[in-house]
């Protein structure tokens, strides 16, 4: 059995650290030398940036769980259960689920067994792990963040989707439908589209019968037919894997914590202060436009930044875009806004209010909020292509009016 207990971690395929478990399940990361005096090196994350800009060097170690940049890279929920079961080791244990994960992790990461490729010595019965899993379509390595059911998918020149053997690679996310609520893939998609339509930056979509993707493995439950399939913006066909970093990762929160400790004023001066006008006007496009459709979900980690070129950040593109409220009654904001989470409190004295303490534009911001709703309100009216059930369409049309900034 493999005795490895030094990850290399890799940023654009070079060795920029590594993760090392101590005695006592205490993990330390430390940077290489070599990154630490490249003076063009690229941006691992924000929350490694002293108040100077300079690289923090000084990280404390954690116990048995990775510190919140390396533990947002994993799954949750349901979906890092799947994962840890079919690799056959404990959830819990971090450092190991990320070395069993670490080959395909979101944006331009990789987590390496520093001596070779071996399985985690916590795996208790390989033979029997290799076996379960030759049957049901091999060991998954992939890790993308999130609880839903998904995966990382190659487009095949006939339209469909192919799951990878070993779930390594593919530009495409897959997201099956949910087990507990129906509709949630053709909700995405409608609200994602909404979203291009009155100029959000949103990926390409797709919706996909679930007979078109090949190499899913047998004994997934869900309800319907057809998933939900995005274009990976932290993948490029030409130039490769795409850094990126959530707003989890950005402010040093694990997973758990993504709904709480920060608020949408945090998330607006990191915007504000990374990427400027640009991206703060698009961030108050997004989060008018998650209000006018009740999206109760917009947490931390649904928020990212990116690097095209590997070292200045700007907005990442749209992703879960939901309407919470037709499967949530009366849902509310996923963080404060000021000092709400209450949809039917957002008036423009609120945002007025947002501006000085983010300490934006006032004219900006208002301005931004008034040709959000005044967009909305046109390309919803002309939404009937989109596959909004009627339901739904009621509980949005019956939410509108009780929002201020709809009615003024």
């Amino acid at each position: 059995m493999t005795e490895v207990t030094v990850l290399d971690v890799r940023l654009y395929d070079k060795s920029i650290g590594t993760l090392t478990l101590l005695p006592g399940d205490r993990i330390l990361f430390t940077f290489d030398d070599g990154y630490v005096a490249d003076a063009t090196r690229p941006a691992l994350s924000v929350s490694f940036k002293d108040a100077f800009g300079a690289l923090i060097t000084d990280i404390r170690p954690t116990q048995t769980r990775l510190s919140p940049f390396f533990s947002n890279l994993l799954p949750e929920g349901a979906m890092r259960d799947y994962l840890a079961a079919r690799a056959n080791v404990n959830p819990a244990r971090e450092f190991y689920l990320l070395w069993v994960l670490g080959r395909d992790l979101p944006g331009a990461l990789k987590v390496l067994p520093l001596n070779g490729d071996g399985l985690p010595p916590e795996t208790e019965d390989v033979q029997k792990t290799a076996a379960k899993n030759a049957d049901e379509g091999g060991l998954l390595r992939f890790s993308l963040a999130g609880v839903q059911l998904k995966f990382s998918a190659v487009r095949q020149a006939a339209g469909g989707f192919t799951i990878p053997v070993e779930g390594v690679g593919g530009s495409w996310i897959v997201k099956l439908p949910s087990t507990t609520h129906r509709g949630v893939p053709e909700n995405e998609f409608a609200m994602m589209e909404l979203a291009r339509r009155i100029g959000i930056d949103v990926p390409e979509t797709q919706m996909v019968p679930l007979r078109k993707i090949e190499g899913l493995p047998a004994g997934l439950e869900s309800e319907g037919d057809t998933a939900f399939v995005i274009k990976r913006f932290d993948r490029s066909d030409t130039a490769g894997p795409i850094h990126i970093e959530d707003f989890a990762q950005v402010f040093g929160l694990y997973p758990a914590d993504k709904y709480g400790k920060v608020s949408y004023r945090n998330i607006a001066q990191v915007i504000w202060v990374e990427t400027g006008e640009i991206g703060i006007t698009e961030f108050l496009r997004r989060f008018v436009f998650n209000v006018l459709i009740g999206n109760g979900d917009m947490h931390a980690k649904n928020w990212s930044l990116i690097y095209p070129d590997r070292r200045t950040p700007q907005l990442a593109p749209a992703y879960d875009f939901l309407s919470t409220i037709g499967y949530i009654a009366k849902d509310k904001l996923a963080l404060t806004f000021v000092d709400t989470k209450a949809f039917s409190s957002l008036n423009r004295d609120r945002f007025s209010r947002f501006a000085a303490k983010v300490g934006l534009p006032e004219k900006l911001t208002l301005d931004t909020v008034k040709e959000t709703v005044a967009r909305f309100r046109e390309t919803w009216q002309h939404s009937k292509d989109l596959p909004i059930d009627a339901r739904l369409r009621k509980t949005i049309d019956e939410h509108l009016p009780t929002i201020p900034i709809w009615q003024s």
